[in-house]
């Protein structure tokens, strides 16, 4: 079979929808199969007949279908203690590809992922201004069409990917509902028109936290929270092995809880929100504030530059050992951190991963967030809950939105 062939076998294979009857079942067998060897990486036919409760003719019949549709191969001969040496069958790498779009503030992060969840191609912080206007969506779907046309495979393996966006988003309707809301059309719809592609939507702490939690330190723990310290402050939950949506989706505001009691008037219309007080906008408020009653620092020459500091500035200022950037990078960590502490005392994690732009300062924020934590939560919670950083880091929102692509496709979203 020609690789265009392929292409359409696979494509016919996920988004085909006039099965019905035997079929229908078959289709449903046929993915059983493929989120088999997903979890199991290769197995022989006898193994999986036994697995998915299939005859061994049946599930031979299913399997050379699939080999035939390109997404599945024989990877040759295992050992056997007692009769003739079986078949290995695993997933084809190059059968089809997932992106996934990590949308920032001032940056857009994109990754490429085979079938076998290895990355392809990554473009990090490629210039982007994020903003709630109809230009800078188009400017949205111009990145990703690029990333499409320059990359090393078939546009039309690319099955599906997923967008990762701040703020309120309902993940099964397609909805954003903080950017890019103009009509009643789901962003998801618009996204595919323009694209070609199916296309997935997720909140970007939620997709950064899929992805840590999937590729990332998490291993063996049930219980994680994943803090995302970013311009603002989100958060991850996965309870008993699975994330916590909520009913609409909009589980993990952990930035708007109103926890101070200020007149500082948060992004989301409200006053004495956490994250006016505990994240990178308040970071940079504070490092404004200061420069102004004269303090010092060496990331400006002079206030003329304040209005277009960014956070990337407050990072490398205090990589570069800045006195102010890390005095003030200590007492945001320290209100973190008493927030953390409130989360701890009500979910008793096993595992807290602190992610996001902040972290690149290394100890200049975690020990103020790991004091505080150690301070304002309850000794006997503390005691089971492990304070880390996140092993992806800025790669982990592209990784989670690859991954999101690829699994709810598999899932048959």
């Amino acid at each position: 079979m020609d690789i265009p062939s392929v292409v359409q076998s696979v494509s016919d294979f996920w988004f085909e929808t006039s099965s019905a009857g035997v079929a229908l079942k078959n289709k449903a067998r046929k993915r059983n199969i493929i989120n088999y060897l997903d979890a199991h990486e290769e197995t022989t036919i006898p193994d999986l007949a036994l697995a998915l409760n299939l005859s061994v003719p049946k599930a031979t019949s299913l399997v050379g279908e699939l080999i035939a549709t390109g997404l599945i191969k024989d990877y040759g001969k295992v050992e056997s203690t007692g009769g003739r040496p079986a078949s290995v069958y695993g997933l084809v790498a190059d059968s089809c590809f997932f992106l996934g779009i990590d949308v920032k503030e001032y940056a857009v992060n994109i990754g490429l992922l085979d079938f076998r969840k290895n990355l392809v191609q990554v473009d990090m912080n490629v210039p982007y201004q994020l903003q709630n206007t109809k230009e800078s969506l188009d400017g949205l779907m111009l990145i990703i069409q690029h990333f499409i046309d320059q990359a090393p495979v078939r546009s039309e393996s690319i099955l599906s990917a997923c967008i990762n966006l701040g703020g309120r988003i309902n993940t099964r309707t397609g909805y954003s509902f903080s950017f890019f809301h103009f009509t009643e059309e789901p962003l998801t719809d618009y996204a595919e028109r323009k694209l070609g592609i199916r296309v997935f939507l997720e909140n970007d702490t939620r997709a950064m936290s899929y992805g840590e939690f999937s590729k990332g330190i998490v291993k063996n723990e049930k219980n994680v929270l994943f803090v995302n310290i970013d311009y603002g402050i989100g958060l991850g939950i996965l309870i008993d092995g699975k994330a916590y949506y909520g009913k609409s989706g909009f589980s993990g505001e952990f930035g708007h809880i109103p926890i101070f009691d200020n007149e500082i008037l948060c992004h989301c219309g409200k006053k004495g929100c956490f994250e006016t007080e505990a994240s990178g906008r308040a970071l940079l408020r504070l490092f404004k504030e200061r420069a102004e009653q004269g303090s010092t620092s060496s990331v400006i020459s002079n206030l003329d530059e304040l209005p277009r500091l960014r956070l990337t500035d407050i990072i490398e200022g205090a990589q570069n050992e800045d006195m102010l950037c890390i005095e003030l990078l200590a007492e945001i960590g320290s209100k973190v951190g008493k927030g953390i502490a409130l989360l701890i005392n009500i979910f008793n994690p096993e595992l807290v991963v602190l992610g996001g732009p902040l972290i690149q300062t290394g100890d200049y924020l975690f020990l103020p967030v790991k004091g505080a934590v150690n301070k304002y939560s309850l000794s006997l919670v503390n005691n089971d809950t492990q304070l880390c950083l996140s092993q992806l880091g800025e790669k982990a929102g592209l990784i989670g939105g690859c991954l999101i692509a690829r699994d709810y496709l598999l899932a048959g979203r």
